[in-house]
C-alpha cells in the first residue's frame, strides 16, 4: 500500500500483514543462496525497508558482496557493483560529461552515467579508496541525485547503498570520515561462519548445484512495492515514553551530557548526532511490524541499539590503548537501562 495515510484499522492491520509476508518471502530467498548471517540479513533488509543505507563490515571472503547481491535479486532491483581502489576517482562512480561530435553536427557535451545510477549500488571495499572518492558518494546517499559540472541528476528511486568495507586494522585501507559514516543508517558486523555453515558452504559453492534466487518482485512492480514497505514503517507509532528512552539513549552516549555514563565521559569524543536517535526510531519500528504490532516496544529498540550507533561513536586515544570500542559502550548502556 503506497498512500500516505491508511483509511481504517482493518487496512492497517492488512499493511501489516502484507508488510511480514513479504518480509519473509524475500528472507527466504536470499537462504537459497546466502547460508546463515540470519542476524545480517534481517537487520539490511531492516535498514532498505526503512529507507537507509548499510555498511557492512568484515574480513574478506565471508559472503558480503554475495550478500548484497542475493538481496537486489530477490527484490528485483537493478544492481550495480562498483570495486573502490587507491586509483578510483569520483567520476568512475557518479559518471562524466564526454565531448561528441555527431556527423555533420555541433561538438557538444552528454552525460554518460555513472553506476551510481542503480537501484542497488554495492560500495566494495568502500574503505580501499581514497577520501576523496569516498566523498563522492555522500550527496547521492543523502540527497538521491549527483552534481557533475552544475548539472545535478537525480537517481532512479528506490535508492540504497550497500556498501562492505574491512577492518580498518588491515593493510591499505583509509577510515571513512566520521559525515559518511553517519549517512549509514546501520553498521552491520559480519562474522566468520560455524563449523556447521561452513560444510553447507562448501556443499553448495564446491559441487554441481547452487541455488537461485527468484526474485519476489518483478522488476515493474518493484519500486511501489518498497514504497508501500517504507510507508508501512512510518505509520508504527512511537509513545511518549519510548521517545524519552532514545532520547535517554543517545544522550547517554554524549560524553557532555549529565546522563553519560562513566566509561563514555572517559572514551568517548563526540557521541551521536538526531540522525542517529532517528536511526533507532527508524529500525526499531521494522522490529515492531515483524513482531505484528504497531507500536515501538522497549525491546524494539534495544535490538538495534548497537547496529544503529556503533559508528556514530568518536572514540579517543585511550579507548584504543584500553581496547574499549563502541560496542562494549552500547553495551554498558543497554545493561543500565
Amino acid at each position: 500500500m503506497t498512500t500516505s495515510s491508511f483509511q481504517d484499522t482493518a487496512a492497517l492491520e492488512q499493511a501489516i500483514r502484507d508488510f511480514q509476508s513479504s518480509f519473509t518471502t524475500i528472507e527466504n530467498e536470499i537462504r537459497k543462496t546466502v547460508v546463515g548471517m540470519e542476524d545480517v540479513v534481517r537487520a539490511t533488509l531492516s535498514a532498505i525497508c526503512a529507507r537507509g543505507h548499510v555498511l557492512l563490515e568484515g574480513a574478506p571472503g565471508l559472503g558480503k558482496t554475495l550478500l548484497v547481491k542475493s538481496i537486489s535479486s530477490a527484490l528485483g532491483l537493478s544492481f550495480k557493483r562498483v570495486q573502490f581502489t587507491p586509483d578510483l576517482m569520483p567520476s568512475d562512480i557518479t559518471g562524466t560529461q564526454v565531448l561528441t561530435e555527431e556527423e555533420g553536427g555541433p561538438r557538444r557535451f552528454v552525460f554518460r552515467p555513472g553506476p551510481v545510477f542503480a537501484n542497488i549500488v554495492l560500495a566494495d571495499e568502500i574503505n580501499r579508496a581514497t577520501p576523496k572518492t569516498q566523498a563522492s558518494l555522500l550527496e547521492a546517499m543523502e540527497e538521491r541525485q549527483v552534481t557533475v559540472l552544475d548539472e545535478t541528476y537525480k537517481l532512479p528511486q528506490p535508492f540504497f547503498v550497500l556498501a562492505t568495507q574491512n577492518p580498518i586494522e588491515l593493510e591499505g585501507t583509509y577510515p571513512l570520515p566520521e559525515a559518511q559514516l553517519d549517512r549509514f543508517l546501520v553498521k552491520v558486523l559480519v562474522g566468520a561462519p560455524s563449523s556447521k555453515e561452513l560444510k553447507e558452504i562448501l556443499a553448495r559453492t564446491t559441487g554441481t548445484t547452487s541455488g537461485q534466487i527468484s526474485p519476489v518482485f518483478s522488476e515493474e512492480e518493484a519500486p511501489a512495492r518498497i514504497a508501500g514497505m517504507q510507508s508501512t514503517v512510518r505509520h508504527v507509532v512511537v509513545s511518549d515514553p519510548m521517545q524519552e528512552v532514545i532520547v535517554r539513549i543517545t544522550a547517554a552516549l554524549t560524553p557532555s551530557s549529565e546522563f553519560a555514563t562513566s566509561g563514555v565521559k572517559q572514551y568517548v569524543r563526540f557521541g551521536p548526532g538526531p540522525r542517529g536517535a532517528q536511526a533507532i526510531v527508524l529500525a526499531a519500528k521494522v522490529c515492531a511490524l515483524l513482531d505484528g504490532r504497531i507500536n515501538l516496544a522497549f525491546e524494539d529498540i534495544r535490538k538495534v541499539i548497537a547496529a544503529t550507533m556503533r559508528h556514530r561513536l568518536i572514540l579517543n586515544f585511550q579507548a584504543e590503548a584500553d581496547g574499549v570500542t563502541s560496542d562494549d559502550l552500547i553495551e554498558e548502556i543497554r545493561n543500565a537501562r
